[in-house]
């Protein structure tokens, strides 16, 4: 056997597929040193999880890769709605909805939309960006073992190809590593949920005549409810190329291999409608829809994320997202920590914000699956009416943990209808337009490597600006102060707004109040009006922002924030 080689890491990432490639381009724009490991050979060839919501490609625009994803998905970005149809070629048809956003009114919260970039297509844009920012990724390593301590974790990881291990010694590591997560079942965390809710095989094949029969129905996905064909068709490149989703029953222990060439071929035609219908088989893979997420999403320094955490319905393409989301959440808390910007208790906010996300939201998923009448899916009955949209799951979670002063602990994770983002504690933060050093920015655009502050342009706002500087310095945690004025105040702000907004009405202060933002764009904590001793406010904010316990300088008092509410 070769012997083993011993190499320090901060941080350990298991597995490379969309949730792992995530963490690793965020750790890397925050310029934190890790590795990824990912057992198989190079990333996904089977095009599938194409639905990347308006929410991760904001995420992605401040990472600075969304232009080359969009690029990526150029082929399927006219394709917008979910058709239902007894065959591709026949008469029943009835559109669950054309557009994903009709009438362009999203672009009132965001300065992001939607995007249809298949997995295949997207993780290698991921894979290329997260080594460019330095990210050690290493396809075909696979993880033997890993045994956290008091100080941090041990993993043996091989190359795959050629048997060499390697001993890797983490501060700590990211379980990316999929629904069946290895990493989750030798820590002894559990899952809760219904579990199973339906299988299907995917299978790939080419078609050249299929376009005609779908002629100018740009979908995202077709239902097709014909008994004989029931599945779900997703167009690759709307030309020739094409994925169809048949149910599957292991339950009444039908063997994956029923599924031959054969029966695909005359399933595929059956619902097309088209008896004689060129069709090649490509590949096929199982697929199994489930909802459960973890009991837990740590244990010690060892951190779940993504499929290991969470298992959704793939309706409302929430499960990916959920996971991209997890890692955004995570890499900002990581590398404060490792940066010594705060304390290692924000860690176990993770936690706390990540997983009332993923039960909420995966129910949700699993109410629109039944919605949908998703092939293969025998739902319980659904409630009369139709449910509420995707928006407020997409942009309307919030967080309520020890990082979040102020927010709401009896408002639901998820909103029942979508409202437009208000600045409310453990809500993302608004979307407006500024002029920054002429240059038009997002307020989004801001957040990503440090907390944010914006205050006004008057008095107040320069007090707050010079005791953000102080109380910074004083904790050696950064914030970045942004004074924020109409056109008229352009000399003394940093960003100059429409003459049609009102930043701090949008945030739901004054201007002479104050809005702090995490790096992942989530308001930690707002104050509507000027406070007398603005130094000693923020130190308690950023003090409990960042997790520390903090003792008052005069007489040992606890410090105290936004008018007595004690931290």
């Amino acid at each position: 056997m070769n012997p083993e080689i011993q190499h320090r890491v901060p941080v350990l990432v298991v597995g490379g597929s969309l949730v792992g490639l995530s963490t690793s381009v965020f750790l890397g724009r925050l310029g934190v040193p890790h590795m990824l490991v990912e057992r198989h050979a190079d990333t996904s060839r089977h095009p599938r999880g194409r639905g990347n919501n308006v929410r991760t490609m904001e995420v992605f625009r401040t990472a600075g890769i969304e232009d080359r994803i969009r690029a990526a998905s150029a082929v399927l970005a006219d394709n917008h709605g979910i058709l239902q149809a007894d065959t591709i070629a026949g008469d029943i048809q009835e559109w669950l909805f054309k557009e994903i956003d009709p009438g362009g009114g999203l672009a009132k919260f965001s300065p992001s939309s939607w995007c249809l970039c298949s997995q295949n297509d997207l993780e290698p844009v991921l894979a290329d960006y997260a080594r460019e920012l330095g990210g050690d990724v290493r396809f075909g390593t696979q993880l033997r073992s890993c045994v956290p301590d008091e100080d941090g974790v041990t993993a043996i990881v091989e190359t795959r190809e050629t048997g060499q291990r390697l001993t890797v010694r983490a501060d700590y590591v990211v379980a990316a590593d999929g629904p069946r997560s290895p990493v989750r079942d030798a820590l002894g965390i559990d899952v809760t949920g219904p579990g199973d809710l339906f299988h299907n095989v995917s299978v790939t094949f080419t078609s050249r005549d299929l376009a005609a029969h779908v002629g100018e129905r740009r979908f995202i996905v077709c239902y097709l409810t014909n008994p004989r064909g029931e599945g779900a068709l997703l167009p690759v490149d709307n030309r020739e190329r094409w994925v169809f989703h048949l149910p599957w029953h292991p339950e009444e222990d039908e063997p994956i291999e029923a599924f031959s060439d054969e029966r695909c071929v005359a399933h595929i035609r059956a619902a097309a409608g088209v008896p004689d219908l060129d069709v090649t088989i490509t590949g096929k893979a199982p697929w199994h829809a489930a909802e459960r997420v973890a009991e837990r999403y740590r244990c010690g320094r060892v951190f779940l994320a993504g499929d290991s955490a969470h298992e959704m319905s793939p309706t409302g393409a929430f499960g990916s997202n959920t996971g991209i989301q997890d890692a955004h959440n995570l890499a900002w808390k990581l590398a404060a920590v490792l940066n010594g910007h705060a304390d290692a208790g924000l860690l176990d906010t993770y936690e706390a914000e990540r997983r009332p996300v993923a039960v909420a939201t995966a129910a949700r998923a699993s109410t629109r699956s039944a919605e949908h009448s998703h092939p293969g899916y025998a739902a319980p009955t659904v409630g009369a009416g139709r449910q509420p949209g995707v928006l407020g799951v997409v942009l309307g979670y919030r967080y309520a943990s020890a990082a979040v002063l102020g927010a709401d602990p009896e408002l639901p994770v998820l909103p029942e209808r979508f409202r437009p983002p208000s600045g409310e504690p453990g809500a993302r933060a608004p979307h407006l337009w500024l002029r920054r050093n002429d240059a038009r920015v997002s307020t989004l655009d801001l957040y990503e490597t440090s907390p944010v502050l914006l205050v006004g342009a008057g008095s107040a706002g320069a007090a707050w600006q010079r005791s953000a500087q102080r109380a910074s310095r004083r904790l050696g945690v950064p914030v970045a102060v942004y004074r924020v004025g109409t056109e008229a105040e352009a000399a003394v702000v940093d960003l100059v707004t429409a003459p049609d907004v009102d930043w701090a009405e949008a945030h739901g202060v004054t201007d002479e109040g104050a809005v702090l933002v995490r790096p992942d764009g989530f308001v930690a904590w707002r104050v509507p009006v000027a406070e007398p001793d603005p130094e000693d406010t923020l130190m308690a904010v950023l003090g409990a922002v960042a997790c520390r316990t903090l003792r008052g300088e005069r007489g040992g008092e606890a410090a105290t924030v936004g008018g007595g509410a004690q931290v």
